[in-house]
């Protein structure tokens, strides 16, 4: 029996998260979350007030954002099962660049604006640089394991910068 790394089925498998994504934005989120008037201080019969044509074009931005994000996971899950698994050179610090500008700074991002889904992204960040990880042990069948303790510390670096939000993006609204 010949044992393979798992890590392009990983990153196959964070392209269809981001897929899902995708596919929620466009078909099921809302224009504003119930988190969403909370961060700006305000409710959502006042901002329906103000600006009554913003859920209108909020609805469209999330398709074209839906869209975006569904191509990038399908993008991704072909990269995953084709360069990705035959380790084409570059394929690992691609997948890394991709993973921190999409999902990563999707999690940092809800982390700021304290989202109610900052955990959900947040593990799928780690997911992706779980991935990272095993690539470039170019490890086997333990990728799992050895990847679990090489991305600890990247997870509680995440953490601490993500705690320390108020001191570094002051430009929030007071609560």
């Amino acid at each position: 029996m010949k044992l393979r790394p798992y890590s392009a089925v990983v990153l196959a498998i964070g392209g269809v998260i981001l897929m899902g994504l995708g596919l929620y934005f466009v078909l099921l989120r809302p224009p504003l979350l119930p988190e969403d008037p909370r961060f700006m201080g305000s409710s959502l019969a006042e901002i329906q007030a103000a600006l009554p044509g913003l859920s209108l074009w909020l609805r469209r931005v999330f398709w074209v954002m839906g869209g975006f994000m569904f191509a990038a996971g399908l993008l991704t899950a072909y990269v995953a099962l084709t360069f990705f698994r035959a380790r084409a050179k570059g394929a690992a610090g691609v997948g890394a660049v991709a993973g921190l500008a999409s999902i990563g700074w999707m999690a940092v991002v809800n982390f700021i604006i304290a989202s109610d889904f900052r955990w959900v992204l947040m593990a799928f960040s780690i997911i992706w640089s779980w991935l990272w990880r095993c690539m470039r042990l170019k490890a086997g069948p333990n990728d799992f394991v050895s990847a679990q303790w090489a991305t600890l510390p990247a997870a509680c670096s995440w953490l601490g910068l993500i705690g320390q939000r108020d001191l570094i993006w002051r430009d929030e609204p007071a609560r």
